[in-house]
């Protein structure tokens, strides 16, 4: 693979050492691809996503749906509510956000929960999910006021405890991959060892080499989705990606969910279109300063990287697990079938001046925007629902 080159190499001299480190400790001097990103964004001390700088917003190096305004939430407050009326109204209902940012999607929702439904609000535990200490401490600041919440890790939430909704936006593609290589109609695996550049300061680089897949889990995923590599239309050199931290993370919710639902936002494929042979170099993206490229060997901890989600996979592992798939759309079809379409229409009633009306309109216009968070996927999975035969107002079709 031919990997775009930066103008600049800002990566983490700290973090570096430490993954030679890691390199050098193991028996055949490299680790898994999926190892590697792990380190890269998850370190806790210099991991892309532990790092003082923000990594979201119009001074990090992305953004999500909620920093187009409070829309996002509010929206999706209105499906929340019916959740907690399709599940009975229960005195004890919990959302749990898992991986929130910098809060900014909490806030919206919970402060338009309060204003417009009070009854649920009440009833209401905020838990969030969130391994940054960067990001929680953030998170703390923006939703101290609110007494609902609280913050935890996945061993303190008993099994089968939660009743409510597990919520995700763009959490899945930052989950470590194992990323592959076909050769000779089999797979290779893609692994992360280190040379020595010749120069004046001998500058050490990570470089891939293939090898033997790490674990039969890879092959068993490739079973569960009926995909066949072997297949000639393939070829040698094709690669892509495997997310099997998302399948622990899949089973780790359902595990945890006693009744209610799962709700994953993300940008992603079904796994005919993620593994179409015409997608020859993967998913794989690198984030930094709003400028994206496909080389995750530089700017080592100061870039995102990401891959897209295979929803098939989660559909048909938590299947596994117990959970029911309730349907798959996008996120503009989503946000439309809850009201954001009202919203856009009354645009026109508001007496705004011209560049407010401009700035409302642009923000409601990127969460639908098909080409953009418009085209993200939108998965919904339940457990232990008594009405099964109910279709949730986010996966309507408009009359």
């Amino acid at each position: 693979m031919t990997f775009q080159q930066s103008d600049i190499n800002d990566s983490n001299p700290e973090l570096c050492d430490l993954i030679c480190a890691r390199i050098a400790t193991t028996p055949q001097q490299r680790i898994t691809f999926a190892e590697y990103m792990d380190l890269a964004l998850y370190h806790p001390q210099h991991g892309y996503y532990n790092r003082d700088r923000p990594a979201i917003g119009k001074q990090g190096d992305f953004i999500t749906s909620s920093h187009w305004g409070a829309d996002f939430a509010e929206v999706l407050a209105e499906q929340f509510v019916e959740m907690w009326e399709i599940l009975g109204k229960p005195q004890n209902f919990a959302i749990v956000e898992m991986g929130a940012g910098r809060g900014t999607f909490a806030e919206n929702l919970l402060q338009y929960l309060q204003q417009q439904h009070p009854d649920l609000f009440k009833t209401l535990t905020y838990i969030i999910i969130e391994i940054s200490p960067i990001l929680q401490a953030e998170q703390r600041q923006i939703l101290g006021d609110f007494k609902c919440v609280k913050w935890c890790n996945w061993d303190e939430i008993v099994d089968n405890s939660i009743v409510g909704c597990f919520f995700s936006n763009e959490l899945v593609d930052a989950l470590p991959v194992h990323q592959f290589m076909l050769e000779q109609g089999k797979i290779k695996e893609i692994y992360i060892t280190t040379e020595t550049q010749k120069n004046q300061e001998n500058q050490i680089n990570f470089v891939e080499v293939l090898g033997e897949v790490s674990t039969p889990k890879i092959a068993e995923y490739f079973e569960l989705l009926g995909v066949d590599l072997s297949a000639s239309v393939y070829g040698d050199g094709y690669r892509s990606e495997v997310s099997l931290a998302a399948l622990d993370w899949m089973s780790t919710v359902a595990q945890k969910l006693q009744r209610g639902y799962l709700l994953t936002i993300d940008y992603g494929h079904p796994a005919h279109r993620y593994y179409n042979p015409r997608r020859r170099e993967g998913t794989l993206q690198c984030y930094y300063r709003h400028r994206y490229h496909n080389n995750p060997y530089i700017n080592v901890g100061r870039q995102d990287v990401t891959a897209h989600v295979n929803f098939t996979a989660l559909e048909k592992y938590g299947e596994l697990c117990g959970l029911d798939v309730l349907g798959f759309t996008q996120q503009a079809l989503f946000l439309m079938a809850l009201g954001l379409g009202d919203r856009i229409a009354a645009l026109s009633t508001n007496v705004w001046d011209v560049a407010t009306l401009l700035r409302r309109r642009e923000a409601l216009h990127k969460l639908i925007d098909p080409m953009g968070l418009g085209g993200f996927g939108v998965l919904l999975q339940s457990k232990g629902l008594k009405e099964k035969g109910r279709i949730l107002k986010g996966l309507r079709v408009p009359d």
